[in-house]
C-alpha cells in the first residue's frame, strides 16, 4: 500500500483491509492457475484545498489472466475507497463473465 500526500494511520490500514479484502473471495477461483495481487495507492490530491473530492484511492488487481484497474474520488478517504471497493467488484464480474463464459462475452 502506498499513500502519497497522507499519513497513513493504523486504524485506515485496519479499514482498508477489512473493505478491500472482502474482495478475496470474488478471485479466489482465478487462484488455481496463478497469485492475485493486490496494489493500492491512497493520496490526497491537494494540500490546499480543503473542500470538494480532494481524496483519490487507485487500485491494480493483478489476476492470472489479466490487470483489472480502479480509481474513486471522494470528499472523505472512506468513501473514496468504499467507491473504490464497489469499482472493482464490478470490474471482477465483468473478468468473471469473460473468463467463465467466453461466448457470452463476445456477444
Amino acid at each position: 500500500m502506498k499513500t502519497t500526500k497522507l499519513d497513513l494511520t493504523p486504524s485506515l490500514s485496519v479499514y482498508v483491509d477489512s473493505k478491500l479484502g472482502t474482495l478475496s473471495k470474488f478471485v479466489k477461483k482465478f487462484e488455481d492457475e496463478g497469485v492475485a495481487e493486490l496494489w493500492i495507492e491512497l493520496a490526497r490530491t491537494t494540500r490546499h484545498h480543503y473542500k470538494g473530492e480532494v481524496f483519490m484511492a487507485e487500485a491494480d488487481l493483478r489476476l492470472p489472466g489479466g490487470v483489472l484497474r480502479g480509481e474513486a474520488i471522494g470528499e472523505d478517504i472512506h468513501a473514496a475507497i468504499d467507491k473504490l471497493r464497489n469499482t472493482l467488484r464490478m470490474e471482477i464480474e465483468k473478468y468473471k463473465t469473460k473468463k467463465m463464459n467466453p461466448r457470452r462475452a463476445r456477444a
